[in-house]
């Protein structure tokens, strides 16, 4: 009997600190290009283990072999947070010297944690429920899955859209060794995968055209959850624009008190800070502002979709920089100062937490969001794109 493909993607996964150990322990292997080959050379030979261990099985999504490549990935990641955290030792030391010396930087550090930890525990999940219902569909097998592969791309994507901006432009610029290149891939699969989801159908509640209507007809001065979610994320667009300025040197009184009294990570020139303000301001604000006009505008059905993939990213994001700005790898200069650290701690989780209750809000009760259907109708669970 066959284990479960979800306890065969975890054993694969458990391989990776053993390389590690074995290349940080055989000098041949440990030239820079000698690493990007090794590494290309053991993640397709993950790939064909993958292969192997569901060749038997009648359909396999192609997402799966994303998923659980990605898994072995996070075993790594986490094997450098543990090591350079001081918990084990042998595994990274290789790699970071001739490799990817950024690793070792705070932020890098909690990028590892996260993916090590909340990346690969979804990835489980995910690939738990591919296979769980085998004898079914392949389409209302995979579509369980959909709203977790969107939280992983949202988080996934702001991972590398930080992560490869900030090396490149950050202190570590001038060191970049070919090593560095393998994360192009990483970079390029998860929007691929979050391509494939949206464009998948998702699944909807049974909702009577009644309860739909009623629901529409209200205002959002009437809807007070959602005035107070509209209220939340106005408060997040302004901190985004104001600490957008912050990083771009802006002259204001305000803006100075608060790099150097608040937070002065946002100075720290390993340049992952900086970065991750400039996605915020260009990227996160527009869709923040489209977030609000869902909230005032019935059947914006995309926001049930959208939601998700914007709270993945903002906690990622949100969860590096509040601990990286903390982290005793960070310059004490660059800490948050001891007697600030409540109101700017609040400040970030506020700002983590508002695209999180968004999206619960969305998905708990989602007749606001619902296309019309004819009166006395249900939408009979029908799938949207």
């Amino acid at each position: 009997m066959r284990p479960p493909t979800e306890i065969s993607v975890f054993l694969l996964s458990l391989l990776a600190p053993g390389v590690l150990y074995t290349m940080n322990n055989i000098p041949a292997l440990q030239e820079p290009l000698v690493i990007l080959g090794m590494g290309a050379v053991i993640l397709g030979s993950v790939l064909l283990l993958l292969f192997l261990t569901v060749r038997h099985k009648a359909k396999v999504d192609p997402l799966f072999y994303v998923f659980a490549e990605f898994s072995f990935t996070c075993l790594v990641g986490l094997t450098n947070a543990l090591e350079q955290d001081g918990f084990i030792s042998g595994f990274m030391g290789f790699y970071i010297k001739m490799g990817e010396p950024h690793l070792t930087t705070a932020y890098a550090l909690m990028m590892s944690y996260w993916e090590g930890i909340v990346h690969f525990i979804l990835f489980l999940v995910i690939i738990h429920r591919m296979f769980s219902g085998e004898t079914s569909d392949f389409l209302s097998c995979r579509k369980s899955y959909r709203s977790l592969g969107l939280l992983w791309a949202g988080s996934s994507i702001a991972h590398q859209i930080v992560h490869i901006p900030g090396v490149v432009i950050g202190k570590y610029g001038s060191n970049i060794r070919p090593a560095f290149w393998r994360n192009i891939p990483f970079f390029l699969a998860p929007f691929w995968a979050a391509s494939l989801l949206f464009s998948r159908p998702r699944e909807m509640q049974i909702i009577t055209a009644d309860k739909i209507a009623a629901e529409q007809k209200k205002s959002l001065l009437f809807r007070p959850i959602d005035l107070l979610l509209s209220l939340l994320l106005l408060g997040s667009m302004a901190f985004s624009v104001f600490r957008g300025f912050v990083v771009l040197d802006c002259s204001l009184d305000t803006c100075f008190t608060y790099i150097y009294q608040y937070e002065p990570y946002l100075k720290d020139p390993v340049g992952f800070p900086r970065v991750m303000m400039l996605v915020y301001l260009f990227y996160a604000l527009p869709l923040l502002t489209v977030f609000i006009y869902g909230l005032k505008t019935p059947g914006c059905s995309w926001m049930l979709d959208w939601t998700i993939f914007v709270a993945g990213a903002m906690a990622q994001t949100q969860w590096c920089h509040i601990g990286a700005s903390l982290h005793s790898r960070t310059p004490f200069t660059y800490r948050v100062p001891a007697d600030k650290r409540l109101p700017v701690i609040a400040l970030n989780a506020l700002l983590a937490a508002a695209p999180a209750l968004l999206a619960l809000r969305c998905h708990t009760n989602p007749a606001y969001f619902m296309k019309p259907v004819p009166a006395g109708q249900s939408n009979s669970k029908k799938k949207e794109n």
